[in-house]
């Protein structure tokens, strides 16, 4: 069953990012001294005396209806209407302003438990300091201190008591997908395309999505969790410690992806960077699928969509494992087959092949083709067999492993995929002396 939810808003700057850090035991929200840092809402689960649930941190609300500080007010509505528990951050330091009492409003139409909660409190002792949050009407203020951990342990302490009865079932899992790209190529259109829904905050300001947001969702039955992160810039144009912070965070959401969209925009093409982007999935064995979004931008014939699929294999060569797909976020031209996509390559990622079949394949590709020479003697190929998945990874066992160069070993890939498949994922191919030998 689904964690119950505990969402953590306020207006900017409260130290909002900072409790949720110190929620959920690391830096996962960006936290700087810069108003409106964290834009989407930003899911992680975590758990106090044997409750599990899920902590959200939410963009500041404000008091503009228009633009992204709109939008940010509107994501995190949708928060709260989720949430088991709200958590209202106030600035014990700066005490009350227009905001939060236009916030408190919201929250009490919101029919959902609420602990007001006073933050950057230095003495606790005070018993005058938090006596004007009163005025909010949401009861007792509850003093905090999340850049310090001061009082947080009894903060969810209260958290738990309010939390409903089945919050220790444990969740589902769904397949983890990573969507990722360079800026402004359409990843969070993408997101609420497959949603149904404005789950994502989409602008045209490139770097508009600064966190990685998970959302957990199911179709026909399967789970999926949609990863959308952060643009990824190269280094050199990284002004903002902010973003450097987003870059990371997104290679971290590769990291923790079963399958990777590599969104591309089809009026650019393959760039560097999005070689780039690919080859960190692909160097840790993560499934893939290209994604070519904005693809109803292209002026196009009979010929287009095959010649454009040959130059985006040469750019991209070495996923030439991955399918690639041509939508349309805008339109939603072709949406439909990304998910069929992904459980395909995640099938295919964790598939198994027994030793007998795997070196029946071996022992034919190796009559057909055999290993090269070492000083007229002939490297031989005793047997493989398969050790892991995620990627699919294969020991062969060889009389000479350094011996066996890198276009043989890309024959004996290609031979595994002509048998078996594997479309989506990377297979790691491991060569081993027989006895004692290293591993080449």
């Amino acid at each position: 069953m689904k964690k119950p939810v505990v969402a953590i808003v306020g207006r900017p700057n409260v130290g909002k990012s900072t409790l949720f850090n110190r929620l959920v035991g690391g830096r996962v929200a960006i936290v700087e001294n810069v108003p409106g840092v964290t834009r989407d809402r930003l899911y992680r689960d975590t758990d106090w005396r044997g409750y599990e649930f899920t902590v959200v941190d939410t963009g500041g609300i404000t008091d503009d209806p228009e633009g992204l500080e709109g939008e940010v007010r509107r994501q995190a509505e949708q928060a709260v209407a989720e949430a088991a528990v709200i958590l209202f951050l106030v600035d014990a330091r700066q005490g009350l302003t227009s905001d939060d009492f236009i916030i408190a409003d919201i929250l009490r139409r919101a029919e959902r438990p609420v602990i007001l909660v006073a933050n950057k409190v230095e003495d606790f002792r005070d018993p005058y300091l938090l006596q004007e949050f009163y005025r909010l009407g949401l009861g007792d203020p509850f003093p905090i201190s999340a850049a310090h951990g001061f009082n947080v342990g009894d903060l969810l302490d209260k958290v738990v008591e309010l939390l409903p009865p089945e919050a220790g079932e444990e969740e589902r899992q769904g397949t983890r997908v990573a969507i990722v790209g360079r800026p402004n190529v359409g990843k969070s259109s993408l997101v609420n395309r497959l949603l149904g829904q404005e789950r994502v905050i989409v602008s045209a300001t490139p770097g508009t999505t600064r966190d990685a947001v998970d959302t957990y969702f199911e179709v026909a039955g399967k789970e999926y969790v949609l990863i959308d992160t952060a643009g990824i810039r190269r280094r050199s144009r990284i002004a903002e410690s902010t973003e450097l912070y987003s870059v990371q965070r997104a290679f971290r959401a590769i990291d923790r992806a079963d399958v990777v969209l590599l969104v591309l925009d089809a009026t650019e093409g393959a760039t560097a960077q999005d070689k780039r982007i690919g080859g960190y999935g692909h160097g840790r064995g993560k499934a893939a699928i290209i994604v070519v979004n904005k693809w109803d931008l292209v002026a196009k014939d009979s010929m287009t969509l095959e010649a454009y699929r040959r130059a985006l294999r040469q750019e991209l060569s070495f996923m030439d494992y991955a399918p690639v797909l041509f939508v349309s976020a805008l339109t939603g031209q072709r949406v439909r087959e990304l998910l069929p996509a992904v459980d395909e390559a995640v099938e295919q990622a964790r598939r198994r092949i027994s030793t007998g079949v795997l070196n029946a394949v071996v022992r034919e590709s190796v009559l057909l083709t055999p290993p090269p020479t070492v000083k007229g003697r002939p490297v031989k190929i005793y047997y493989a067999t398969q050790v892991d998945v995620q990627p699919p990874t294969f020991v062969f066992f060889a009389s000479d492993p350094e011996a066996i160069h890198f276009s043989y070993r890309r024959y004996l890939e290609n031979q595994l995929r002509r048998t078996f498949g594997f479309q989506g994922t990377p297979l790691k191919l491991i060569f081993r002396a027989r006895k004692g030998g290293r591993e080449a």
